[in-house]
């Protein structure tokens, strides 16, 4: 357990090795709550909408004839996409 001084402010330092490890960066926003006697703070992520017009053109199948999505496996392409890099 790491501790930390609370300055006039109210304010802390998250230790470097928190930090990283759950990818904490400026800017990031966290969620405080209290349990009893304990502060949990959880990093709050963000969820981005997407949709499949997205992905258009991300991977690439090179050969040749009619193909349907089912014959498709993704970790196949991508691990010949590597494959073909110099």
């Amino acid at each position: 357990m790491l501790t930390v001084t609370v300055s006039d402010k109210g304010q802390v330092v998250i230790p470097v090795e928190i930090r990283r490890r759950l990818g904490i960066t400026p800017g990031c926003q966290l969620d405080f709550s209290l349990d009893g006697h304990v502060i949990r703070a959880e990093v709050k992520r963000q969820v981005v909408q997407t949709n499949a017009e997205d992905g258009f053109g991300m991977l690439v199948c090179k050969r040749p004839g009619k193909r349907r999505l089912a014959d498709f496996d993704v970790a196949l392409a991508m691990r010949e996409a590597n494959d073909d890099r110099p």
